[in-house]
This record gives C-alpha cells, sequence and structure tokens, in this order.
C-alpha cells in the first residue's frame, strides 16, 4: 500500500546548483547574495517596507515582541488556538497572555470579541492566520488605532496569502513569516520579520546581528562596528536562503499547485458538507489563502480520533492540529482566556489537517477523498 505523507517540502530543479554556489563560494554565514535577493523578493512581492530573514518564524516572533517594547505585566491578546511560539516570543519578554475565543467558521480569533479583552495593561494585539486564511485585519487593525495598541501579525502560515488585495504579514506593524519545512515555502529552519518603518527596521537589523551596527559598516556606512544594543543571532546560514530562492523564483507555481490540490479536495468533499458529516474551510470574502492547510473538521472529537485512526490505518499522513494553548501547563503559568470558551476548545478537538504538498498527485488526493467517504459509509455518491 502506497503511503501518502502529510508534507513534502519543495526541492525545485535549482536548489542543488544555488547551494552548491554558497559552497564553492566558501561565504556560507549569512547577509550574503542569497539572503538579500531574497529579502528584496520579500518587500517586492508584498510590498514590504522591510525584510529580514531569521532562523525561524519563532525568532521573528521574538523580535518582534522585543521591538514591541513590552515591559513586565503588560498584556497580549491572541487565540488560544495557535501555536506555542506565538505566546512564547511575548511571554519572554514578562507580557502576560491574553487569549481570546475563535470564530468557528476561519478558526481565526474572533474579532468582536478583542475589545471587551481589552485592559489598560493592554499594548498589543496578535492576530494568527490559520492556515493562510485571513482574519479580519480591517476591525483589527481599527481597534488597535481607537485603543492605541500595535498589531504584530503572526503570519507564519500565509505566505502568498492576502486580505483584501494586501500581503498577509504586510497590515501590522510587524509581520512573521516562517519557512519551516513544513511551510508553503521552506528553508528547512528559517522565517522573516516584515517591518513598516524605517526606524524600527534599523533598530532590527542591530539587533539580528547580535546587537552590533556591522550591516552599517558593511554599506560603508561607518568605519567600523560595535556593541549597541541587545541583540542575538537571528541571521540564518547562506545555504537555507539559497535554498529558499530557488522556491521563490517559482512562488507563483508553488501556489498554483497547491491551490489546485486544496480545491479539488473541496470538490471531492463538498457532498459530505452537505450532508453535514463534515465542516470544510472557510476564507473570508476578497481574501486569497495559499492552500497551507486542507481542513475537515468531524460531528465529534470521538469522531476525529476514529476518522484519523482510520486514514493511518491506510497509509495516509491526516494529523491533528495545536491543543489550545490556555489549557497547557505553560498557558496558564504565563496567561489566561479572557470571556467564554465556546469554539476553541471544541473545534480544535474535531479538526484534521489532510496532506498536500507541492507536487502531490491527483490521484493520491482522490484516493484520501475515497477513504474519507469509505469511513463514513452513509451511501453518498459523488
Amino acid at each position: 500500500m502506497k503511503r501518502i505523507p502529510f508534507n513534502k517540502a519543495p526541492v525545485p530543479d535549482t536548489a542543488a546548483d544555488y547551494i552548491s554556489d554558497v559552497l564553492r563560494s566558501r561565504r556560507t554565514s549569512g547577509n550574503g547574495k542569497y539572503t538579500k535577493l531574497c529579502q528584496k523578493w520579500l518587500c517586492d512581492r508584498f510590498g514590504a517596507e522591510h525584510a529580514l530573514l531569521t532562523t525561524s518564524g519563532s525568532h521573528a516572533l521574538d523580535m518582534a515582541a522585543r521591538l514591541c517594547n513590552i515591559k513586565s505585566g503588560d498584556e497580549v491578546i491572541m487565540p488560544s488556538f495557535t501555536f506555542s511560539s506565538t505566546a512564547n516570543a511575548f511571554a519572554a519578554v514578562g507580557a502576560k497572555i491574553v487569549f481570546v475565543d475563535i470564530r468557528p467558521d476561519t478558526m481565526n480569533i474572533d474579532e468582536e470579541l478583542i475589545e471587551a479583552a481589552i485592559s489598560n495593561r493592554t499594548r498589543v494585539i496578535a492576530p494568527v492566520h490559520y492556515a493562510g486564511a485571513a482574519c479580519e485585519m480591517d476591525m483589527i487593525r481599527g481597534i488597535a488605532v481607537h485603543n492605541d495598541l500595535l498589531v504584530v501579525e503572526d503570519a507564519a502560515q500565509a505566505v502568498m496569502s492576502t486580505y483584501k488585495g494586501k500581503a498577509l504579514g504586510t497590515l501590522g506593524r510587524l509581520g512573521c513569516y516562517s519557512f519551516h519545512s513544513t511551510k508553503n515555502y521552506s528553508m528547512g529552519e528559517g522565517g522573516a520579520l516584515l517591518l513598516a518603518d524605517t526606524q524600527t527596521a534599523r533598530r532590527a537589523e542591530i539587533m539580528w546581528e547580535t546587537g552590533t551596527n556591522r550591516s552599517c559598516f558593511m554599506r560603508g556606512e561607518i568605519d567600523k562596528y560595535s556593541w549597541v544594543d541587545w541583540g542575538s543571532s537571528y541571521l540564518p546560514s547562506e545555504l537555507n536562503a539559497a535554498y529558499l530562492w530557488s522556491q521563490l523564483e517559482i512562488a507563483d507555481d508553488i501556489n498554483d499547485d497547491r491551490l489546485k490540490t486544496w480545491r479539488r479536495y473541496y470538490e471531492l468533499l463538498t457532498p459530505l458538507a452537505e450532508a453535514e458529516l463534515l465542516i470544510l474551510p472557510y476564507v473570508l470574502p476578497e481574501c486569497g489563502h495559499n492552500a497551507h492547510i486542507f481542513h475537515i473538521r468531524t460531528r465529534s472529537a470521538a469522531e476525529q480520533e476514529a476518522l484519523l485512526a482510520h486514514l493511518k490505518s491506510h497509509e495516509v499522513g491526516a494529523v491533528f492540529h495545536y491543543v489550545p494553548l490556555h489549557s497547557s501547563l505553560a498557558g496558564k503559568k504565563f496567561g489566561e482566556f479572557r470571556g467564554e470558551d465556546r469554539y476553541t476548545t471544541s473545534e480544535a478537538a474535531k479538526l484534521i489537517r489532510l496532506p498536500i504538498y507541492y507536487g502531490m498527485a491527483e490521484e493520491d488526493t482522490e484516493r484520501v477523498a475515497d477513504l474519507i467517504y469509505a469511513y463514513f459509509r452513509k451511501g453518498i455518491v459523488r
């Protein structure tokens, strides 16, 4: 029986050539030719003012949290249905994490509940664009402006996704991408920080270069560089950047291919959704997603477990997703859930992510769908 993996990282034909180019140059540390190519591409493609590649999406979030000048006891609002990195970044600088319920359609933070969660200690709203599908950013940004708050987008899953024509990751003061091996575009381990203003970007660049003004020195702006502020080693290797560049060159091909698979799943499984056996993904009107995840939700947690077991028994790499952070040991230590948990826990327990990756064969997509139909055995004909 052929195994269908959950994910395969994209490896374009040019990847080995670009990595070999770096090795031949003997210039494998970061901020070289391929780093600059990737950063310029991110700015040009998404309309970002500034972009810095980072060693991970988590480190992009860490930098963003520090750039927000959070003080101990300040509060940051975010959904509980997210990865630990979203909360870790702000907890590490002393913030209290305030978790808010999600919308049951998009699985994103419920923008209608944010205002009630704001206190006089709130400093940041951190929306997470789950599965590359946009949060309701007009309302979130409006709340932020009205309450003098910063918006930090966790757009880890949202490279190439848009909100009303604008790239996710560019709609807040700071935006964070991930280029982990499970993402649509991969560095193996890596990420990027997008910045909306030059003053913050200059401070970020110093932080990125272990607290030194080395980048200014390399541009010939100063005659020597030194330690000028707090920083760390957030700069990825040129080897990672070269691998990423091979994918950014064909970013539209990768995106179109994933969308084709996503749409085929949606078409095949729509009869099950119409029969109210499954819930399919939902994307806000006027927004474009990047087919990062194709998820379904079952009618109960028990059914989710049974369907997952059924798919795994047939060598299909379907998986669950986040255990809500507020129910975790660290979530209770560093934060609180503000308001009622109507959907976060219940919907998370019913969610299944299906295999999707660049180059996935249509016959494999159809086999996954056939196995889901076989599980329900309801006589529904597609």
